[in-house]
């Protein structure tokens, strides 16, 4: 059977109309979608029980259970008694910081070689990734500050895919701001971690204060690891504020791992203090491992 033209010709429309709404999605949530899409989740695998307002689950009452928690319409149709369980909803806000610092725009990709991302690019793509995840199951999400406290839906996406796409700041290094973070809620830092430290471990003991859990994952190039440098080198900041020039790079190759390490045992203990957790992601890997890193590390955090 050979389509009509009236069909034909709506037929077009619609894929002009479609076309036109998907060219004004913002590159990174047209990626972030695609990221999340090939990671395969629950719909709601981190409801727990709570004070929250909508109902989630009957459960077998237990001893210590209070009468007045017991629904007895539902314990009438047999011969066990059942509590009505409220999901918890005020933990499932998660609060995300992703470190705009100048820093984060470098990349070790050299001119002849494959292309690789930014550590912006990779971090930015990882936490909207994560967002559309968890908003599909439910939960509400949004930014640290307070430009974007956390909600539900599609346009919450729309809002932190325009957030997350802004140019990076001019400072080299980045700190987190945890004004807009509610109490028992979640957090997630995304950041190289190579500025003072000191931010950081403000920041954690200000989250802890308010029981907030989390976790933490650093972001570097292969090359901020493997320090494939040698003879005469600058070394230049991605601000240009700061510069070194030596003539023998790889004399410093092993003192450069040394502090690495060190910087890294330093973020570990400051993750596990505050209760959260800390893991690297280093940008050549695929963005899958370190996106299902994050959901489930999340849902291990809460406890």
């Amino acid at each position: 059977m050979n389509a009509s033209p009236d069909n034909t010709v709506q037929a077009l429309a619609l894929r002009r109309e479609a076309e036109t709404a998907a060219s004004a999605l913002p590159p990174l949530l047209v990626a972030a979608e695609q990221l999340a899409a090939t990671v395969q989740m629950g719909v709601h695998g981190r409801r727990r029980s709570g004070t929250g307002e909508e109902f989630w689950q009957y459960r077998p009452a237990h001893s210590g259970d209070e009468a007045r928690f017991v629904d007895w319409r539902r314990s009438g149709r047999s011969d066990a008694q059942y509590v009505r369980e409220r999901e918890w909803q005020l933990a499932q806000s998660v609060h995300l910081w992703v470190d705009d610092a100048a820093s984060m725009s470098f990349t070790g990709a050299e001119s002849g070689r494959a292309a690789r991302v930014t550590k912006s690019e990779r971090a930015r793509v990882l936490a909207l990734a994560l967002s559309v995840l968890m908003i599909r199951g439910g939960e509400r999400v949004g930014l640290t500050g307070v430009a974007a406290p956390p909600r539900p839906g599609r346009a919450q996406l729309m809002a932190l895919a325009a957030l997350l796409s802004a140019p990076n700041a001019q400072v080299d290094y980045g700190s987190p701001q945890v004004a807009g973070v509610v109490t028992q809620s979640r957090a997630v830092f995304l950041s190289d971690f190579l500025g003072d430290l000191g931010p950081i471990e403000t920041a954690l003991g200000q989250l802890a204060d308010r029981n907030v859990t989390g976790v933490m994952l650093q972001v570097l190039d292969p090359d901020e690891e493997a320090f494939p440098y040698d003879g005469r080198t600058i070394f230049q900041s991605m601000s240009g504020a700061l510069v070194h020039e030596t003539r023998k790079a790889g004399d410093l190759k092993a003192r450069y791992q040394d502090r690495l390490a060190a910087r890294r045992d330093a973020l570990t203990r400051l993750a596990q203090s505050a209760g959260w957790q800390f893991s690297t992601h280093h940008t050549g890997d695929p963005a899958q491992s370190a996106l299902l890193w994050l959901y489930s590390a999340l849902g291990r955090g809460r406890g």
